[in-house]
């Protein structure tokens, strides 16, 4: 009852406050920022600061709009797409994208489509992930949006009655948008349904937006007729977040006659996006960073009259302000809390008696609070590792200990303490799935720490089960799993370091470094090898779901390592257990699943042949830019392959005229992995084996040994030798040892 009653006590006194700060905030939000002078301050009711601004001469490079009308009335517009909102204390804009749709109209039998598509690349702009959505709309509709590096959307189907309004796949479902996407397209799958039950279900349309997820309020009726698109006018909002370009706040203060943050009282923030940074103002200030003057002080007695309680005088300073005692008080004025007091010196019998009861009874209110919030925390945390199967999983670990296997369940304060509280300065990689960090436990022991974005809510109970399958995993060419964290929201996985990258660094930002075909063969076969084990090597078959180059670390020795098993699944027993979610990475994915949504084992086969021709060709598996067949790897090794035509697109750094029956058949594994029908693909244990007769075959090669004796040479001179990748003419290698035996009788 007592601590009850101080709470109420001290929350009485101050509810006023509290609301008065947050309506503080409120208007402080709707502050106009600055604009340059001479230059419009609004497109129609669209206000327009700066660095944005209505032509070049007024706003900064890559802000400028335009003013168009339509309709009668004036709109700003960048480029192709209108702009409805732009706020510079959050760093976003607001702006309209169009809907893709699919209509089936029953008077001709045909069914018309609208693939829209946004670009913002070699812009300041990129989506959102936090304050967007993927959303699909319809019956029986599987729909995603591609980009360079992801393809991510879900399957919406009709239930009746159809009473769901939060858009969970009842007539609408929706996907979480990656990381640092600037560009995409929407794609419909047009052959996931051949029976195309959605026309007899009185839904003649169905659609497709990345869109503002507090935007979205599905209403039923979106998935009959063209609601959905009347309602939104054909345009969804977009949010996009902005920064200040290309520089970091470090190198961008050593040129004034660019750096954007020119008012006083103004930081500069590092973009978490990439290389460029943005501006704010100061602690107690409002207003625009990006022109002079642009941050004025907050007078904060002026917003709160009643900031310093009854009994004491408020007064403004610069950035902040303070609380005294009114003429004659003498110092004995209780003022609210956190507010900076001026008092004068009063005589130490007034003050020390009132001056120690307060400091106890805040003492013991404080001590209540902290009690109260430890145990709400503590529960919290306790119904997070329950949820995520925590229980099911330590019962699993002391049955199993005598076993041998070494997996720990970690507190989320370790992890916080290994990872310098998930410092950015620690992050590894970032991927769809999820951000790496590295972290070093209390035993100096170097791990690599993965902070999932999302879990899904159909395997959570089922996570705690899974953990103790993934931590039975002994294989030289697969990441360890040492631990979890099940006391957050969403778990945390605890893998060992694999320090030397990933095979896309080393295939795509080599820099110059030469990487053999012998090299590439081994990290290919180490690979098959790993997946093969997952795939027929443990007792619960397990699937990948993500195989790709950039999850193929490697290690100090250039040995494979196959990590990151995000988009995993044990293989379901049944065909209710589909995967309703299509997640994955552009150009890997198997044409299969994403049209029957269901993940199997032949799904990873596809997506290592896309690896294999990254190791061929030295070529990305997916360019957006490109057009045509050069879009997709796939495509373009398929097109060659029946050209006769594979010498022209492999990599020059191991192109050999004398060897191409070696490459054609490895290219003959690739296309057998990439066939469109799952079950004519090989499976993985056939591929490792393949692979391995064929590098046992090149080792033998005695352009090999010469490549091999090449390379030791450079690498005790430390600096290449050969004019060409294989040095295979005997008059080049001649002149190559004549300069070894200068460099000895030289002293070098």
């Amino acid at each position: 009852m007592l601590k009850l009653g101080c709470s109420r006590l001290l929350l009485g006194g101050h509810v006023l406050l509290l609301c008065l700060s947050a309506s503080w905030m409120l208007a402080a939000a709707d502050v106009p920022a600055g604009h340059r002078r001479g230059c419009p301050a609004k497109c129609g009711d669209v206000d327009i600061p700066f660095p944005f601004g209505i032509g070049d001469e007024c706003a900064l490079d890559g802000f400028q709009l335009s003013c168009e009308t339509v309709k009668g009335v004036n709109r700003p517009f960048s480029k192709d797409f209108e702009v409805t909102n732009i706020s510079v204390p959050e760093g976003t804009v607001r702006v309209k994208t169009l809907i893709s749709w699919q209509c089936y109209d029953p008077a001709t039998g045909n069914t018309a489509y609208s693939d829209a598509s946004s670009n913002f690349s070699g812009t300041n702009f990129w989506i959102s992930e936090a304050e967007n959505k993927v959303i699909v709309i319809g019956c029986n509709t599987l729909a995603y949006m591609l980009s360079s590096s992801y393809v991510i959307g879900c399957l919406s189907t009709c239930e009746e009655p159809l009473e769901n309004v939060l858009c969970s796949g009842n007539g609408c479902c929706q996907a979480e948008v990656p990381k640092d996407v600037r560009l995409y397209r929407a794609y419909f799958n047009v052959d996931y349904d051949n029976s195309q039950t959605w026309r007899s279900q009185n839904s003649s349309c169905s659609y497709m937006a990345v869109m503002e997820r507090a935007a979205l309020h599905f209403r039923p009726s979106y998935v009959t007729g063209r609601v959905f698109s009347d309602t939104y006018g054909g345009k969804v909002p977009v949010v996009l977040n902005w920064q200040i370009r290309p520089w970091t706040c470090e190198v961008a203060r050593q040129n004034a006659s660019t750096y954007a943050c020119v008012s006083s009282n103004s930081e500069c923030l590092n973009s978490t996006n990439e290389q460029g940074y943005r501006c704010r103002c100061s602690d107690g200030y409002q207003g625009n960073p990006y022109i002079t003057d642009g941050c004025q002080d907050i007078d904060e007695c002026l917003v709160n009259a009643n900031r310093c309680g009854l009994e004491m005088i408020c007064t403004n300073t610069p950035g902040n302000y303070s609380c005294s005692c009114h003429p004659g008080k003498n110092g004995r004025c209780v003022p609210p809390p956190s507010t900076a007091v001026t008092v004068s010196t009063p005589p130490a019998m007034l003050v020390v008696g009132p001056s120690v009861g307060i400091v106890i009874f805040v003492t013991v209110v404080a001590c209540a609070c902290l009690i109260q919030q430890r145990r709400k925390l503590h529960h919290m945390k306790s119904e997070y590792f329950e949820q995520h199967g925590g229980v099911i999983l330590l019962e699993k670990m002391k049955s199993e200990s005598k076993q041998g296997i070494v997996f720990k369940i970690f507190s989320e304060q370790e992890l916080q303490q290994a990872t310098n509280m998930f410092s950015e300065e620690r992050v590894l990689g970032r991927g769809g799935h999820g951000t790496v960090y590295k972290g070093i436990l209390k035993n100096n022991v170097e791990v690599a720490v993965k902070r999932c974005k999302t879990i899904n809510e159909k395997y959570k109970k089922e996570f705690g089960k899974e953990m103790i399958i993934l931590s039975q995993i002994n294989h030289k060419n697969i990441v360890k799993l040492l631990g979890c964290c099940l006391e957050v929201e969403v778990p945390m996985l605890v893998y060992e370091l694999v320090p030397n990258g990933t095979l896309y660094h080393l295939i795509h930002d080599n820099h110059g470094q030469r990487i053999s075909l012998v090299a590439r063969l081994g990290i290919a076969h180490e690979s098959a090898e790993a997946l093969s084990y997952l795939h027929s090597g443990v007792s619960t078959q397990i699937l990948h779901g993500d195989v790709k180059s950039s999850n193929i670390l490697l290690d100090a020795d250039h040995k494979a390592k196959v990590s990151d098993f995000g988009a995993s699944i044990l293989a379901p027993n049944d065909e209710s257990q589909f995967v309703t979610l299509v997640q994955g990475t552009c150009g890997y994915l198997d044409p299969e699943y994403m049209q029957t949504c269901q993940l199997t084992d032949k799904s990873d086969v596809y997506s290592f042949g896309v690896v294999l021709l990254e190791l061929l060709t030295g070529k990305k598996p997916f360019n957006l830019d490109s057009y045509g067949e050069e879009k997709s790897l796939s495509m373009m090794f398929l097109s060659a392959m029946k050209a006769n035509k594979l010498e022209e697109i492999l990599d020059d750094e191991i192109k050999d005229e004398d060897n191409m029956d070696i490459f054609y058949e490895i290219a003959e594994l690739a296309k057998q992995c990439l066939d469109m029908c799952g079950e004519n693909r090989p499976p993985m244990k056939e591929v490792a084996e393949k692979l391995d007769r064929l590098r046992e075959v090149i080792q033998q090669h005695p352009w090999v040994q010469q490549q091999q004796n090449l390379e030791e040479i450079e690498s005790l001179l430390g600096e290449p030798l050969a004019s060409s990748p294989t040095a295979t003419v005997s008059g080049e290698y001649f002149s190559i040892e004549k300069k070894v035996v200068n460099r000895l009788q030289s002293g070098r």
